[in-house]
């Protein structure tokens, strides 16, 4: 009878959803842990099976420092941007697009969804400009110096048209943050920025960030002060009094965004946490925190 219960519960947000675009951000743990990943690709396929139109985001800095180091170069970092030169570059490549994104789109295929892995290369799906050099302050001396990040980008434009010809016709694209400039260059993304930008433009009903955390909390120290929805106007409250930080702050810059441009909900949830997709979605509770207009 409890598995009913929750058949029945779930009726409601499936009708809600159907047709809807999901936008999924893969990151945290749902990326590095096996077990997690093979969830996490398992519920993504659910969707799209109830009705739903997921589309996959994804991650990998830890990967690629990771790679980084086997290969003797050491990962510089200015404020939490990733500095990146020409063979880092090239790493960046081969872990994105040659490892994490090969391996979700296995992973969707195995549960019988019908994957299809893309870069912002791909048709030209994410155009990018070079950013321009970070100023990092001196905080004891108040100097100011620009720093080049080398090749991370900014995005300029993204051409929805090959996503929306993948979702109509049953297949769920799986991207890697990377964009390119109008001379071919490739240029190094934010995921969640790819992630909050392309919500946007195909109209997607939610975004849902993966992270490693329960959510956002009112005591950063206390898992259990968990915020279980919360508006954009007091979320940018959050942000000036500083509760907000670190590395919770881009992800939450990134769902009021979303929102501005058009998104009815962004979500941060615990992908540690089985089935946290499915429980946010599906369920009155949810599992994470819910940002609404």
């Amino acid at each position: 009878m409890k598995t009913v219960n929750i058949l029945v519960e779930a009726l409601p947000y499936i009708k809600k959803f159907h047709k809807k675009k999901i936008m999924i951000k893969y990151g945290g743990h749902a990326m590095i842990d096996e077990n997690a990943m093979e969830s996490t690709a398992r519920d993504t396929v659910l969707l799209k099976y109830v009705g739903m139109e997921p589309v996959v985001v994804h991650g990998g800095g830890p990967e690629i420092s990771r790679s980084m180091n086997k290969m003797g170069k050491e990962p510089r970092f200015i404020e939490g941007l990733r500095i990146t030169d020409e063979e880092t570059m090239e790493i960046v490549k081969m872990v994105l697009v040659g490892k994490i994104n090969t391996s979700i789109v296995s992973k969707i295929c195995l549960h019988g969804g019908h994957g299809v892995g893309l870069s912002g290369k791909d048709s030209g799906l994410i155009m990018a400009r070079k950013k321009a050099p970070h100023v990092f302050k001196n905080i004891e001396t108040g100097e100011e110096k620009k720093v080049d990040l080398g090749l991370v980008g900014e995005i300029e434009s993204v051409n929805t048209e090959i996503i929306e010809m993948l979702t109509d016709n049953n297949y769920i694209p799986i991207i890697s943050p990377i964009g390119v400039d109008t001379v071919g260059n490739t240029l190094n993304l934010n995921a969640d920025t790819v992630a909050g930008e392309i919500a946007s433009k195909i109209d997607a009903e939610k975004l849902i960030v993966l992270t490693d955390v329960p959510g956002i909390l009112e005591d950063p120290n206390d898992p259990e002060s968990l915020i279980k929805k919360i508006s954009i106007d007091e979320i940018s409250e959050l942000v000036k009094d500083g509760i907000i930080k670190d590395g919770m702050l881009p992800k939450t810059l990134t769902c009021i965004q979303a929102i501005q441009d058009g998104v009815s909900s962004a979500h941060i949830i615990d992908g540690r946490i089985e089935h946290s997709i499915l429980l946010e979605i599906f369920t009155k509770k949810g599992i994470g925190t819910m940002i609404t207009r």
